[in-house]
């Protein structure tokens, strides 16, 4: 993607619903662990990258372009996945169900402290 893409949702979203298509996917190892403490399969990773809402874009990370997406999966559950958006492939950095009190809803932020 370009510094201009990144910046896009849209375009985001459309990037990574190719990249599962092609399951030019990779799964960190923080991921993996998350995932299974979770519950969270890779399908379910998949589907929510397949058609995923962008709650948060985070362009500018230090560690480089990433965003957090969500998604209601086929097991009925909204899944977070937080992924790079500048890469290749898409590189899963953390998974969770995304639960009170940090989040109100699967797409609002809490209320800090």
């Amino acid at each position: 993607m370009t510094g201009k893409d990144v910046h896009d949702r849209e375009a985001i979203r459309e990037r990574l619903r190719e990249q599962a298509s092609r399951e030019d996917i990779r799964v960190s190892i923080h991921a993996y662990r998350e995932m299974a403490e979770e519950g969270a399969s890779y399908d379910e990773v998949r589907e929510v990258l397949e058609d995923a809402c962008v709650v948060e874009n985070y362009p500018d990370q230090t560690r480089g372009p990433c965003c957090l997406v969500c998604r209601r999966t086929s097991e009925g559950r909204y899944l977070h996945v937080v992924c790079t958006t500048g890469l290749q492939v898409a590189v899963i950095i953390t998974v969770y169900e995304p639960t009170a009190p940090k989040w109100v809803s699967p797409f609002e932020r809490g209320k800090p402290g």
